[in-house]
């Protein structure tokens, strides 16, 4: 499916071959009238009309002497469903997303595991508490002492790991100083 769109846009990537399926929107055309129209030999048309049939995009028919192109509508409306948040997710299959993460813990942890700082760039603390939340069982409730401990084996800043792992939705909390637990 993802070739499918790589060679649909491949064959719109150019501003002349867009031309022609505005103008076969509107009506078919011969080769001989669309070089007239976009002032471009007919070899060039013919080429460019070679790359949008590749794609279902035009088809020809025969009238007298010539070929005549139309737009494959039914080939535009199949375009359209592919962009299906279903089919874009199928897209995406086998691309790292953990990959961003993985390189930001990395670049702000020490060999031993512990946080040389704790980012102050949003999208990097994000992926720091990301790392940090797999210590605690989700559904487990944990006293605060327990919390501190479990979170200095990052970094000696407990208190703010613990306030932004609760800001960011990461950890829940009951009342001031009560018990914490991961969602």
């Amino acid at each position: 499916m993802s070739e499918e769109l790589v060679n649909f846009f491949k064959a719109l990537a150019d501003p002349n071959r867009l031309k022609i399926v505005g103008l076969l929107a509107q009506q078919p055309y011969s080769v001989e009238q669309l070089a007239a129209i976009l002032h471009l030999r007919a070899s060039t048309i013919s080429h460019h009309l070679s790359k949008l049939a590749e794609v279902g995009l035009v088809s020809a028919k025969a009238e007298s002497y010539y070929n005549v192109y139309q737009l494959e509508e039914e080939t535009l409306q199949k375009t359209r469903r592919l962009f299906s948040q279903q089919d874009l997710a199928a897209v995406v299959e086998g691309v790292d997303m953990e990959g961003y993460d993985r390189k930001v813990v990395e670049d702000y942890s020490m060999p031993d595991g512990r946080l040389k700082t704790i980012p102050a760039q949003r999208k990097k603390l994000e992926a720091v508490l990301r790392y940090v939340v797999t210590v605690f069982t989700p559904g487990v409730r944990y006293s605060e002492k327990q919390v501190n401990e479990m979170l200095s084996r990052f970094h000696e800043d407990t208190a703010t790991l613990r306030r932004e792992l609760v800001g960011y939705g990461l950890m829940q909390r009951e009342g001031g100083g009560g018990e914490y637990w991961r969602k």
